[in-house]
């Protein structure tokens, strides 16, 4: 555009000339010099108030140009208030978030992601894989271990248990539990009789096993024991079963209250995270997480594909469809913008003056030259055809009068 404009302005030059040297030869040369002529002057002077933004005009150091190197500073300052009144301000934040939807743009991507994402996507991909490949991976295991065994430890697990135990039994769901313990002990009970038998046998007197007692006795034992097994199973209100679920209830309150019971279960709590088969646990659990996080980084189609795709089809369908969610994201969303403009505006802001001021005069010059110098060479060109026809037009005032 710069060598159009100035190309115009050469042939204006040329056409004057032409004009000039043929004004004898016919009255309507007078006309043509008279254009050429005002278009060169506004030509020449659109040229010179263009160059003055960025630079001196031929290099001479004329007042009042290169306006821009020279007010660099008061540019970046008068763009970080712009900034900072008309976007960076809570009030004018908020005013505009009013009108967004954010969950409803999230849904939609979620239910039917647009197809120009994908370069997008695969790019994303790249960049985690990249990411989770460049990382230490044993340093990160025994951090990604540590930061888990440290959160355990932490956590104090008796009140919840004790709490998640009561609940289980206001709402019964302990009995299943009773009944299969009751059920495992009568099936204990018929697989292990000979072992009872042999146990009475031999800790009868000889005079017993003489008289056979031994055998009727141990008949007695098993037989009573089946009895109870079987009465506990058939009787929810058998007395040995009053007497767990009273024990249940002990432990229940003495996890939430007790510290003896307490300082106990946090002791078996620490031993376990201890023991060396639950951290290779948690190193199998590191090394399979991270491999499924690469494959679906890989390939992120065939990941949306899969389970975890149909969920994230249905998160979007009831982002878009369930109003009160809808509505709860988007003030979360409202918020969450107006908090980081008040607490990082200021800071915005004078990131935005601070970097203006630390450029040089011919990197802001050239920057803000490249975004509107174009347009800027539109000027010229229409500054030498609106000189050459007002020229034009005063000519033929001219000659009327």
């Amino acid at each position: 555009m710069r060598i159009m404009a100035t190309g115009m302005l050469v042939a204006m030059a040329a056409l004057f000339l032409l004009a000039t040297s043929m004004k004898d030869a016919h009255p309507a040369w007078s006309f043509v010099k008279a254009f050429a002529e005002a278009a060169m002057v506004g030509g020449l002077a659109d040229w010179f108030a263009v160059t003055a933004l960025f630079r001196h005009p031929l290099g001479l150091p004329i007042p009042h140009t290169a306006i821009i190197p020279r007010n660099k500073d008061r540019i970046g300052d008068t763009l970080a208030a712009f900034l900072k009144t008309n976007f960076l301000t809570p009030s004018v934040v908020a005013r505009r978030m009013r009108g967004v939807d954010v969950a409803g743009a999230i849904g939609r991507f979620l239910t039917d992601p647009p197809r120009e994402e994908g370069r997008l996507r695969e790019g994303a991909s790249r960049l985690i894989v990249d990411i989770l490949e460049s990382l230490d991976q044993e340093r990160l295991g025994g951090m990604v271990k540590s930061a888990i065994s440290s959160r355990i430890k932490t956590l104090q697990v008796s009140p919840v248990l004790g709490q998640s135990l009561e609940a289980a039994m206001d709402e019964n769901r302990h009995v299943p539990v009773l009944d299969s313990i009751v059920t495992w002990a009568g099936r204990t009970l018929d697989a292990n009789e000979d072992v009872i038998r042999q146990m009475v046998h031999e800790r009868a007197g000889w005079v017993m096993r003489l008289a056979g007692i031994d055998d009727r006795l141990a008949d007695s034992i098993i037989d009573g024991l089946r009895r109870l097994t079987i009465d506990m199973a058939v009787d929810p209100e058998h007395p040995l079963r009053q007497s767990a679920e009273e024990g249940l209830a002990r432990l229940a309150q003495n996890l939430r209250t007790d510290p003896e019971t307490q300082a106990k279960v946090e002791e078996m709590k620490n031993n376990i995270v201890e023991n060396d088969a639950v951290g290779d646990w948690m190193d199998g659990l590191w090394e399979n997480g991270r491999a499924a996080l690469l494959k679906a980084a890989r390939d992120p189609d065939a990941a949306l594909a899969g389970k975890f795709g149909d969920a994230l089809r249905q998160l979007g369908q009831t982002l878009q469809e369930d109003a009160r969610l809808k509505a709860a994201i988007n003030q979360f969303a409202r918020r969450a913008l107006v908090g980081i403009v008040a607490t990082y505006g200021n800071g915005i802001v004078a990131l935005v003056s601070e970097t203006v001021r630390s450029w040089d005069a011919r990197t802001i010059t050239g920057r803000l030259e490249g975004a509107v110098g174009r347009d800027l060479q539109y000027i010229r060109i229409n500054g030498t055809l609106v000189g050459g026809l007002v020229g034009l037009l005063i000519h033929v005032a001219e000659t009327t009068l």
